[in-house]
């Protein structure tokens, strides 16, 4: 062959060799599980190509919500479903005074498919509608699929589809706005419970209220929870009824559209939680036996229902419910400018047991029959998709298993998350202050926890979530204070409880955020030490609202001592902003002594130096460091984050010479205070 020909391209199979060549240099352990491997990275490809027939993209395969639903388009409505058992299709609504007519009957097409065009003036800006579904031995109504606004009867409670049809469409102020390359520093929150309150909140004053607090604390990202339809507010938004509607609890969707193009002009990045693991069961508002049947988007029978979240569990063998999903991916993103997702209950969607009462103990769990390889398919498309129509966006894998390859990317025989939670991080520091005096705390056991990741896979680390805070469970300053908040967090007021909890709040939170792989998160609030669980209004607490909200005043109050911790938090962050922290390799732990309660490290040129001790302070503590001068950049136990100044602000330190049997050392002598952590910075 002449030189100047080119070579021709790799072929599929060619490509899904490389990348399990890729996998397993990485990986040798992964070795013996090389043949399932192959075949899960074949079913991919050959998925990919049976949904698109090899003549479209997959983002052109992923537009059915282009065509499913209602659309206004060359002066007519155009309205289409996919109900393959159903007998007959009504739309009733304001238009036909919810009665059955024969002018607003759909007609069936090929492959299940129903559609009605209708005139112009059918329907005006919202007008509430739904299906009347007619099937064998049977009828119901149903919220239609692909509808893009649902809304509550406030006297009724009943759901319904709403014609959304506002004389101008949301003008996009910052349309060009990507995705900041550095490592995400993650804000998670609820719309509903951010206001001060005691009800529900909105798109419009998280905007002006909350946005603000955000942008200046530093984080660079945000993920929004619960955006998503879900008909029981207390269920956080994980029980999804109306994949392609924005709850409307919370406001419209151009309220929602202005505040991420909001966040978009401060530099912040906007991830949705999306659940795509399951649905919730209920028919007339959701997907459950839409057309008479239980399993047209989900596995019929026991498999089909998620037994401990009473919800039902997709079946992502069908083409149709791939196109589904995959087209939610792309509304997201089109409509609304997303910039990634937080894909939830990931393990559940991996396993036939759903990881219930699993541990995951060897390779062997993740390649046993129990993988549902059709779940794994459905994500491995999802990533893909993602990334090819917004290159920047982020992708987050919610799963406790730790399956191999899951955050890695395809190229090297992954999925193609760009990062995966380290989600027993926050189960470790639970664990260990609840069962174990922090004198007994076996700092060998923390930093093997706090590093622990795969070398493929970038990993986002946080001491608690929004999980850690539910009712039932506590959030770590809780645990650590107790009932003394109530009644000991005003300055001045000094109780031994209160300033263990402050002092270790604040080491935890930055020995987790400083051994993270690439990424941080925090739940809203907790930055500050938000006191009590969140407990969404139910029954048993005769609907209230009063645990489903945040209480700024604490941290703006200047009696209090939460404004403490939240400053804290606030230069933590810029820290690792200022030094690229999570964009370093490592963390390189250059001491640690158990007894001692000792932990130093290094990381970007910087070296942390943690003192867990309860009570015993150590002058002149010697550690082995390159040569040079050292300044301290941060000090937990200064007096503007509440602690009792035992150190002067901006002292430098020089490194000693010594030489033991022939070996020459660089010393760096220090003094460290209890529960106390010091930042240095080698000038």
């Amino acid at each position: 062959m002449d030189k100047s020909t080119p070579k021709p391209a790799p072929s599929s199979t060619d490509q899904i060799q490389n990348a399990l060549d890729r996998l397993l240099a990485i990986d040798p352990y992964l070795k013996p599980y090389e043949k399932i491997i192959l075949r899960r990275l074949s079913k991919i490809s050959a998925a990919e190509s049976h949904l698109t027939g090899d003549k479209m993209t997959l983002a052109d395969f992923a537009s059915g919500h282009e065509y499913f639903g209602l659309h206004h388009r060359n002066n007519q409505w155009v309205f289409r479903e996919w109900a393959p058992n159903a007998e007959n299709i009504f739309l009733i609504g304001d238009m036909t005074d919810w009665q059955e007519e024969e002018a607003f009957s759909l007609k069936r097409l090929d492959n299940g498919v129903w559609e009605i065009r209708l005139p112009p003036d059918t329907f005006k800006h919202r007008d509430l509608y739904r299906l009347r579904i007619h099937w064998p031995g049977g009828k119901g109504d149903r919220i239609p699929v692909y509808a893009r606004r649902i809304v509550q009867d406030s006297t009724t409670l009943i759901f319904n589809a709403q014609v959304w049809l506002p004389k101008s469409s949301y003008q996009w102020q910052f349309p060009e706005f990507r995705r900041p390359t550095e490592a995400p520093l993650i804000y998670e929150a609820h719309i509903g419970m951010s206001q001060e309150e005691e009800r529900i909140g909105s798109f419009r004053e998280f905007t002006k209220n909350v946005l603000p607090r955000i942008v200046r604390s530093g984080y660079n990202t945000i993920q929004l929870m619960a955006i998503q339809e879900h008909p029981y507010y207390g269920s956080f938004g994980y029980q999804v009824s109306n994949f392609f509607a924005v709850s409307s609890r919370f406001g419209t969707p151009e309220d929602l559209k202005a505040l991420i193009d909001e966040a978009h002009s401060a530099g912040l990045a906007v991830l949705m939680d999306i659940i795509h693991s399951h649905a919730v069961t209920n028919e007339t508002e959701g997907l459950s036996r839409f057309d008479g049947t239980l399993y047209q988007y989900f596995h019929d029978g026991p498999r089909g229902r998620h037994t401990l979240w009473d919800s039902r569990c997709f079946d992502y063998g069908k083409h149709q419910v791939l196109h589904f999903l995959l087209s939610n991916c792309r509304f997201w993103l089109d409509e609304f400018h997303f910039d990634g997702f937080r894909f939830d209950g990931i393990t559940s969607m991996l396993y036939l047991h759903h990881g219930m009462n699993k541990a995951f103990t060897t390779y062997d769990d993740y390649f046993s029959d129990d993988v549902d390889e059709e779940a794994l398919t459905y994500l491995a498309l999802a990533n893909k998709l993602i990334h090819n129509l917004k290159p920047e966006a982020c992708t987050i894998a919610e799963d406790v298993s730790g399956m191999p390859g899951l955050a890695a990317t395809m190229n090297n025989g992954g999925f193609g998350f760009d990062y995966r939670f380290a989600m027993g991080v926050p189960d470790n520091w639970i664990k260990l202050i609840k069962e174990v005096p922090d004198e007994n705390w076996p700092l060998g056991h923390i930093w093997h926890e706090l590093t622990n990741r795969r070398a493929d896979e970038k990993t986002i680390s946080y001491a608690e979530s929004h999980d850690q805070a539910l009712v039932g469970d506590k959030s770590i300053i809780f645990r650590l204070i107790a009932e003394d908040m109530y009644d000991h967090m005003r300055i001045g007021d000094e109780t031994i409880r209160v300033d263990r909890g402050m002092a270790l709040h604040k080491m935890i939170r930055l020995i987790t955020l400083a051994t993270a792989g690439a990424g941080y998160l925090n739940f809203m609030g907790n930055e500050f030490g938000h006191p009590e669980w969140i407990d969404f209004p139910r029954e048993g607490n005769n609907w209230s609202c009063k645990y489903a909200r945040r209480q700024w005043h604490l941290v703006d109050d200047p009696n209090l001592k939460y404004q403490f911790l939240a400053r804290f938090d606030h230069d933590m962050i810029a820290l690792s902003k200022k030094f690229k922290l999570l964009d370093a390799p490592g963390p390189n732990l250059l001491y640690e002594h158990s007894d001692h309660k000792i932990i130093i490290f290094e990381r970007a040129g910087l070296v942390f130096a943690f003192n867990f001790h309860p009570h015993q302070s150590y002058s002149d503590y010697r550690l082995e460091t390159p040569a040079g001068t050292y300044r301290m950049i941060l000090d937990s136990d200064a007096p503007e984050y509440g602690g009792h100044n035992r150190l002067v602000a901006g002292q430098e330190h020089k490194t000693s010479f010594d030489i033991v049997a022939d070996r020459q050392f660089h010393l760096l002598s220090l003094y460290l205070p209890s529960r106390t952590v010091l930042v240095l910075n080698r000038l």
